[in-house]
């Protein structure tokens, strides 16, 4: 059976199984058969008693090891997050157009470039490294989330004919505003004259909303290629962080205004 890992983000490494990777990998598993195998075969207790001293100290040791975490066991998990977020992704991207899904995986392979030439350059410590590269993740994660709430709300407008909805508020306001129309009629003309006046300011706000996270992106993609440009001659993580930061910041800012905007566009849906 194949060993099974949680991913685990890099924040909290601390939780990976290495004691379970320890075991369970074939080489280990391989001689502690072997060993209690050879016993069984040979009458002989000592090979069993030899390999399962040999097993204890490995399972003491290994996990623990810096230079084993760095070597065999960091490099597993991480191929095998980055399998699980790929698989995640993709499932998530079905929700968007070609090119869309296109422009995803274009920052995607941006990101793991500068992972990679983060990782070569010499100014660049294994722990700082690995707090800025976490943020380009959560870059990659916040421009897929809000691709996914722009391809919704667009789809949404699409279904509105603004044109239509003009046309019967001025309706609306014109029979409220007649003398002939009759006062019980006339109430309820201004009534929905109001309401498809809030409707068309509720739309003028997801519109504005896709202005301003459309822009987003944009950002994100062009500071992804500028970071690769520039990383090669970075002489501190600092000038990294700065710019990834500046980016969280205006993501975490589109984040609130998506949660009114979300609001927004449930209340027009009952409606």
């Amino acid at each position: 059976m194949p060993l099974t890992i949680r991913a685990v983000p890099d924040s909290d490494s601390t939780k990976r199984p290495y004691l379970k990777l320890a075991f369970a990998n074939p080489y280990n598993l391989s001689l502690l058969v072997g060993g209690l195998a050879a016993s069984v075969l040979t009458l002989n207790p000592i090979p069993a008693l030899v390999v399962l001293g040999a097993e204890g100290l490995w399972l003491l040791h290994a996990p623990e090891s810096k230079t084993l975490r760095r070597l065999l066991w960091d490099p597993r998990f991480e191929q095998l997050r980055l399998a699980i977020e790929q698989r995640e992704r993709e499932e998530r991207m079905r929700a968007l157009e070609p090119q869309e899904r296109q422009r995803v995986e274009t920052l995607v392979a941006r990101q793991q470039e500068i992972n990679r030439l983060a990782a070569q350059n010499p100014s660049f410590t294994g722990d700082l490294l690995r707090g800025e590269l976490l943020k380009t993740r959560k870059l990659v994660d916040s421009f897929l989330d809000m691709a996914l709430t722009c391809a919704r709300y667009e789809r949404y407008l699409d279904t509105v004919d603004l044109n239509e909805l003009d046309r019967d508020r001025q309706r609306f306001t014109a029979r409220a505003a007649s003398k002939n129309t009759p006062d019980a009629e006339r109430g309820i003309a201004k009534k929905n004259a109001a309401v498809i006046d809030k409707r068309m300011e509720k739309l003028r706000d997801i519109r504005n909303y896709l202005g301003v996270a459309r822009g987003q992106l944009d950002l994100i993609e062009n500071s992804f290629q500028l970071i690769a440009d520039q990383i090669v001659t970075m002489q501190s993580p600092a000038e990294l962080s700065g710019q990834l930061d500046d980016l969280l910041d205006g993501v975490e800012s589109i984040k609130q205004t998506a949660v009114d905007t979300e609001k927004i566009l449930n209340t027009m849906e009952v409606t």
